[in-house]
């Protein structure tokens, strides 16, 4: 185990709320968008996290608990940010430049499938998140200072 290890650890956190901040502020920027380049409304974005796990931990200390397979990882990375493929809500307003031309939905407008209340809850939690992260490496560098303090 490196000296670094945490912070690093504590770093992809960081990155990967910071990724998400900007996916969810995105979702919130174009709640009302109506028209893509892609076609149609804009389709809310969701970011999809996995952990790193070390398979093969080379830095077992004889505090590392015996049942701890895979050590305790490498932090989390970012795998894809994926498309929400439902569809949005739909308001009749036959006037709009948008709405649909013929079918059953005729008349219609769809809007985004952007959830404004959810992604304020989603944006709270990924502040958290890096808040929390960045605790963590400021308790780091504390262990450290603390044990520099030591050998003085």
């Amino acid at each position: 185990m490196g000296l670094f290890t945490s912070i690093n650890i504590a770093a992809t956190g960081m990155a990967a709320e910071r990724l998400r901040s900007d996916v969810i502020s995105d979702n919130i920027a174009n709640a009302s968008t109506t028209r893509t380049q892609e076609g149609g409304a804009f389709k809310k974005s969701t970011v999809v996290l996995r952990s790193v796990s070390d398979s093969n931990p080379q830095w077992r200390t004889p505090f590392t608990p015996a049942d701890l397979d895979n050590g305790p990882g490498r932090g989390v990375k970012v795998m894809e940010i994926v498309k929400d493929p439902s569809q949005g809500r739909l308001v009749y307003n036959p006037e709009h430049p948008d709405a649909i031309k013929s079918g059953p939905n005729a008349g219609y407008v769809e809007y985004p499938n952007v959830n404004i209340v959810n992604e304020m809850v989603d944006l709270i939690s990924a502040s958290r998140a890096y808040e929390a992260n960045a605790t963590v490496i400021d308790g780091a560098k504390d262990m450290f200072t603390a044990a520099l303090d030591i050998g003085r």
